[in-house]
């Protein structure tokens, strides 16, 4: 695998309470509704919430992602650090046929901003195998629909 390849910051202004946004990041059932991107859900959502705790997480591709429909994506990956309800830390792993392709060091700060939460996601790619050249190349997309989708989820 290659190391240190890439690395994406995404800074957004939630009009939602800190400790809703946080726990939208740190409920299995909340989590499993925004995760991923647009035409994916989630039927595996574990969260094993403490530092060295486990994350178990299986896409589903649904119809309207075409040919790619019924295709599993799974991701796993260790808990770092957990300060409620102003950072996560983790470590994540997309797996294609039971190898890692592509890793990755999350950092999620939660700042209170006027009533508001400021949220800053920083995504630093830590490896990567050729396989994860698809995965790589949809990144920034993928994680702005699913902040897209939180952020409906925690202003309604």
């Amino acid at each position: 695998m290659k190391e240190n390849i890439r690395q994406l910051n995404i800074v957004r202004e939630i009009n939602a309470p800190r400790e809703q946004v946080y726990k939208a990041w740190t409920d299995p059932e909340l989590l499993k509704q925004w995760w991923g991107p647009n035409g994916v859900t989630n039927p595996v959502c574990e969260l094993d919430l403490r530092p060295g705790g486990s994350i178990n997480i299986v896409m589903l591709a649904g119809s309207e992602l075409g040919d790619l429909a019924g295709s599993e994506w799974p991701m796993t990956g260790i808990f770092q650090e957990i300060i409620p309800p102003s950072k996560l830390v983790y470590s994540s792993s997309a797996v294609l046929d039971g190898k890692p392709i592509l890793d990755t060091t999350n950092t999620l700060t939660l700042e209170d901003h006027d009533g508001k939460t400021k949220m800053t996601l920083n995504i630093t790619v830590t490896r990567t195998a050729p396989e994860a050249e698809g995965p790589l190349s949809g990144m920034e997309v993928g994680w702005n629909q699913s902040l897209d989708k939180l952020i409906k989820q925690v202003e309604n």
